[in-house]
């Protein structure tokens, strides 16, 4: 395995395991800064960019459709934050809200981070396993 999907499996491995975990600690204040962020079209538009930016790297440095799971899922990360990226760029405020509302973020909290966090902790896991390897 290449070392940079090692290196980028433990990067977003760790950002998602840590972020999902926070957000599980303190779900109330995880609600509110959702809220916040969705009503302020400025935050949107910095998530945004940043997303976009964050999947064009992964897009444009890492487009490996084989060699097993790991590099599988690293690519389709880089795509889905591209995707997410652009979208919450190019949609208004009011239907990014909907969006939210729509896929009942509060309602499905705990599935959609408890994803978050066991995709993370897998991503961590496999890349260190994977270096040891050789």
């Amino acid at each position: 395995m290449s070392p940079r999907t090692i290196y980028l499996s433990r990067l977003i491995g760790l950002v998602l395991f840590v972020a999902a975990v926070s957000m599980l600690i303190d779900k109330p204040k995880a609600m509110e800064t959702m809220r916040s962020v969705v009503a302020d079209r400025s935050i949107l538009l910095i998530i945004g960019l940043l997303g976009t930016t964050a999947g064009l790297a992964l897009v444009l440095g890492h487009q490996v459709w084989s060699g097993g799971v790991l590099p599988i899922v690293v690519t389709v990360l880089g795509w889905v934050f591209l995707a997410r990226g652009v979208l919450v760029l190019l949609l208004p405020q009011p239907m990014t809200a909907q969006l939210v509302d729509w896929f009942r973020f509060e309602q499905f909290f705990y599935v959609y981070l408890g994803v978050s966090a066991a995709l993370g902790l897998y991503l961590t896991v496999h890349s260190f396993v994977a270096s040891r390897r050789g």
